[in-house]
């Protein structure tokens, strides 16, 4: 069959990185002729070339070219292109690797929309990924309608005709930033650029030891006079105007007031400060007309406006005052409704820890120039975050912490001012409500809460939480979507975390009372601290000495807790003895998660109930006891005999 996709991977001495790549890569879902990953090594001097040829001597799918060190990604990304037999390509860095089914949806989707270029999701292990771009799938995106400037890494999938049409091929040599010429002329040349985002295709890797090439300290001067390269791309496929303006406030957001801010700026030594300010500085005077700076949120305004005008100390200044500024988001309820988790939640800024407050009567102006001060830029970013507060917001992601994939829960929030130094000043608090469907989260797993909140010129994440003690609600475990679901607050910290796979002690089940259990007959009644929606399906495990029998039940949600009413019909006639009894909530999986329950039936033969389980320690005893008891009748009955005889 033709090669669908042809996966490019440029390798140079990644280690044991490389290890994760190739197995992402054997376990595509795509059938394996209907791939091929091609491995382009650039002069390693580690074990990686033996490696390599050992890999393809054993996969047909893998292949190897090897080649002189050319000091970057562009020209062994150009040759694989050169060698690739696929309809589209995938780049894919050595110490990166992919989802399962990441080739196989990404293809799909792409065919389906006649795309030229495939975005597929990505989460970032320790570094960062676009958010925005990937709250929807998009079959159509352009860059007037999507942010999909917001992604310039080549971690995507071009048609291959596209590429050969075009003749784009990666800028090569020892350089920065050849990734933005490349993605930033494919976006404008492409007929249809499609974003699929309810899949993580790509997972983003920060080494242990920050060794990755994006992580190195860059020279000012040569980074961004490659970065010129990619606004000349613009220019080159775009007219003077609101578009082209939007593109180039990518740059000047994210390459350079962004690299002026906060801790970024503080944490950098005060020589290498000052030259990348001035190289900073070159391109906004040479690049950037008004109308790329208007459309930035207001603490970046005043950034760019003090970079313009060359006033190093004052960007200095506003980087300290900005240091102190983060989010916190405070839980007020936690509750299951109709299978569904709602998350109660408020958000809003600290400053130096305590709450930020902002002028009550906001001025909505712009100055006309730079502020002549910090003092003044600190005023004016408050005046206009307040004036602005109608369009902040507050998102809950859940992030799962193995693999750090992400997805936007659906959110309703309010917004409140609430006065303070006698009403001249106010908070901005946003009160936010979001529902959580845990069938739609793919798999088991730890997910964690995690709020995004963007107000005035800020767009800052944190944990939900923390939660005190006495006053956070405690939700119980549920049952939804065939498996038991925990929301829990971690330790220490108190944060908000969903355990999607949770079993045992942890659904908290050690909380069934004695006097909540019922037998009648053959007919098990309990009410337990697991929220159903409905009635759920589940299996319980009878096990004695050894020897296992199964019964299926049902949990239905009781409208007057958040508990239910789990029902059984147990077995015709259970043998004698102590039976522990677990439940599942997906007995058909492949291996089952049981959960014990704090109670056991005893069967008499004529009668069974429900008893407390008896702790390890007393059964021993117990059985000692029985043990005495018998050896002692024994001995007396021998006693007896002999006697008489």
């Amino acid at each position: 069959m033709p090669v669908k996709v042809s996966v490019i991977v440029p390798v140079y001495n990644p280690g044991i990185y490389l290890e994760d790549c190739v197995s992402s890569l054997r376990r595509q879902s795509l059938p394996p002729d209907e791939y091929e990953a091609i491995f382009v090594d650039d002069g390693s001097t580690d074990g990686t070339p033996a490696r390599l040829d050992r890999l393809a001597a054993e996969d047909p799918r893998m292949r190897v070219i090897h080649q002189e060190n050319s000091g970057w990604s562009g020209k062994p990304r150009n040759v694989g292109i050169d060698a690739a037999r696929g309809e589209f390509v995938m780049f894919v860095d050595n110490d990166d690797y992919l989802g399962d089914e990441a080739l196989e949806r990404m293809y799909a989707y792409g065919t389906a929309h006649g795309a030229d270029v495939v975005v597929g999701k990505m989460a970032g292990r320790n570094r960062g990924v676009p958010v925005e771009l990937f709250r929807r799938n998009r079959p159509r995106a352009t860059v007037e309608d999507a942010p999909l400037i917001d992604s310039l890494t080549p971690h995507k999938m071009f048609r291959r005709e596209f590429l050969d049409r075009t003749g784009l091929r990666f800028p090569e040599g020892r350089r920065r930033l050849e990734d933005h010429v490349f993605v930033t002329e494919a976006y404008l040349r492409a007929d249809n650029v499609s974003v699929l985002s309810d899949y993580v295709c790509y997972y983003h890797i920060r080494r242990d030891d920050a060794s990755n090439a994006g992580f190195q300290r860059f020279d000012p001067a040569g980074y961004f006079g490659n970065l010129r390269e990619a606004l000349d791309v613009v220019e080159r496929y775009t007219e003077p105007g609101p578009v082209r303006d939007r593109l180039f406030r990518r740059w000047l957001r994210v390459e350079m007031v962004e690299r002026l801010r906060g801790r970024r700026l503080l944490g950098l030594p005060d020589d290498y400060r000052r030259e990348l300010f001035a190289e900073i500085h070159k391109v906004v005077v040479e690049r950037f007309g008004p109308g790329v700076p208007a459309g930035l949120q207001p603490t970046q305004q005043v950034v760019a406006a003090l970079a313009e005008a060359d006033r190093y100390d004052d960007v200095v200044a506003f980087a300290a005052w900005e240091a102190g500024i983060a989010p916190t988001a405070t839980p007020v309820g936690v509750e299951w409704h109709d299978g569904s988790l709602h998350i109660g939640f408020t958000a809003e800024y600290t400053s130096a820890r305590e709450p930020m407050t902002f002028p009550a009567d906001a001025a909505r102006t712009p100055p006309a120039g730079p502020p002549e001060n910090v003092e003044e830029a600190v005023a004016w970013v408050g005046a206009r975050t307040a004036a602005r507060f109608g369009q902040a917001t507050a998102d809950l992601l859940l992030r799962e912490r193995s693999s750090s994939a992400q997805y936007f829960q659906p959110v309703e929030v309010t917004r409140e001012t609430v006065p303070v130094d006698g009403g001249e000043r106010v908070r901005l608090v946003l009160r936010a409500t979001a529902t959580v469907d845990p069938a739609k989260l793919p798999g088991d797993g730890v997910w964690d809460a995690v709020v995004r909140v963007r107000l005035g010129g800020w767009t800052k994440e944190c944990r939900l939480g923390p939660a005190p003690r006495a006053t956070r609600p405690e939700p119980c475990a549920a049952v939804t979507g065939r498996r038991a679901v925990l929301p829990y607050w971690t330790e220490p910290h108190g944060h908000l975390s969903l355990d999607t796979g949770a079993k045992g002690r942890r659904l908290g089940l050690v909380g069934v009372r004695r006097p909540d259990v019922t037998v009648s007959g053959t007919r098990l009644s309990a009410r337990i601290p697991l929220h159903a929606a409905g009635g759920v399906r589940v299996e319980l495990r009878f096990t004695a000495s050894g020897r296992t029998l199964h019964a299926s039940g049902t949990l239905t949600g009781e409208a007057d807790g958040p508990g239910s009413l789990l029902e059984a019909t147990l077995p015709v006639r259970l043998p004698r003895g102590i039976w522990r009894v677990a439940l599942t909530p997906d007995p058909d999986a492949a291996q089952p998660a049981w959960s014990e329950l704090p109670f056991a039936l005893r069967a008499t033969g004529d009668r069974t109930s429900a008893v407390s389980v008896p702790r390890s320690g007393t059964v021993r005893r117990l059985a000692r006891g029985v043990r005495r008891v018998l050896g002692t009748a024994r001995t007396k009955a021998a006693s007896v005999i002999s006697g008489r005889r």
